[in-house]
């Protein structure tokens, strides 16, 4: 797959964006003794990316963001390549069921966020920390539960508004 000029520039700012939310504009939470909870804005010009460009470039997006991100400012942790493969998914399901949308509304849209913060938020990234850590699922995974009952609705929509806002400069 070839990326034209201007979609690689919309995706390096993306990448720029996600970095900065995540590793400057984020509150990390310990729980259970390890830095479990991360309260960011990270994953949003991820699933962007993949809204408006596609699963393929979404995921480069939030892989890039990742490791780019880590080499920057590791946020006290090591490198752990499960992290990297959750952002990639991140841009690609977000990719793949924005394919499958008519416009922008905001019942596809939530549902999209919904899925994907259940597969790569609650479920990937919980087992990755669990990994790490060893931590116990009964301690993290309420909290981490909460946090998505925030996240999903601000994400929805902020990504409604800045993708229709999008489409209309673009078109």
């Amino acid at each position: 797959m070839r990326f034209s000029t201007r979609t690689v520039t919309n995706l390096s700012l993306l990448t720029a964006v996600s970095i900065v939310l995540t590793r400057v504009f984020s509150v990390v939470l310990p729980l259970g003794g390890a830095l479990a909870l991360r309260l960011g804005f990270g994953e949003i010009p991820i699933m962007l990316a993949g809204v408006l460009f596609g699963p393929i470039p979404g995921a480069v997006t939030g892989a890039a963001a990742d490791l780019v991100g880590f080499l920057i400012n590791p946020h006290g942790g090591p490198y752990f390549p499960g992290f990297t493969i959750t952002a990639a998914l991140t841009g690609l399901i977000a990719g793949v069921m924005a394919k499958r949308m008519r416009g922008y509304d905001w019942l596809p849209m939530g549902l999209m966020v919904l899925v994907n913060d259940v597969v790569t938020n609650v479920t990937l990234n919980t087992v990755w920390l669990i990994i790490m850590y060893e931590l116990d699922v009964r301690v993290i995974l309420p909290a981490r539960l909460l946090a998505r009952l925030v996240t999903i609705p601000i994400y929805t929509v902020v990504l409604v508004l800045i993708a229709r806002v999008y489409t209309k400069i673009v078109k």
